[in-house]
């Protein structure tokens, strides 16, 4: 791997990762398919890799009032509980199965945006807009 494509890789994963659009994937398919490795350890780098991106963007979503706490802390809860349990299956099993569940779950993920509405969201009032209706 030489670091010019290891800084890209990193960069498209940050991106994307911190606009919520799954940047984990990208750096598991790279992983995996072009530095060879296993499909379990590609996994845990990208969760190393996730945490500092997920921190830095949750500052910048909260501070934007975009993030509803009373509505997400059941799901980080219960998220934590099945992140263990599926953790301890993954170690489990083969690797090749899990490339395989993994390529499933992409290919679902892919299908369902290709495929899903798009709807616009809502408008936030700017602060022009607050100091014009004064």
């Amino acid at each position: 791997m030489n670091w010019i494509t290891i800084a890209l890789v990193s960069f498209a994963t940050g991106v994307f990762a911190s606009l919520g659009l799954g940047g984990g994937m990208i750096l598991i398919i790279y992983l995996t398919l072009f530095a060879g490795l296993p499909q379990l350890q590609a996994q845990g780098i990208n969760l190393v890799f996730f945490l500092p991106i997920a921190a830095v963007s949750l500052y910048f979503h909260t501070k934007n009032k975009l993030v509803e706490w009373k509505k997400i802390v059941p799901v980080i809860i219960s998220g934590t509980i099945f992140v263990a349990i599926f953790s301890f299956m993954a170690n489990a099993m083969d690797n090749t199965l899990l490339k395989r569940i993994f390529g499933v779950f992409v290919i679902l993920a892919g299908i369902k945006e290709l495929f899903s509405k798009k709807e616009k969201p809502e408008a936030q009032p700017s602060a022009s807009d607050d100091n014009a209706s004064q």
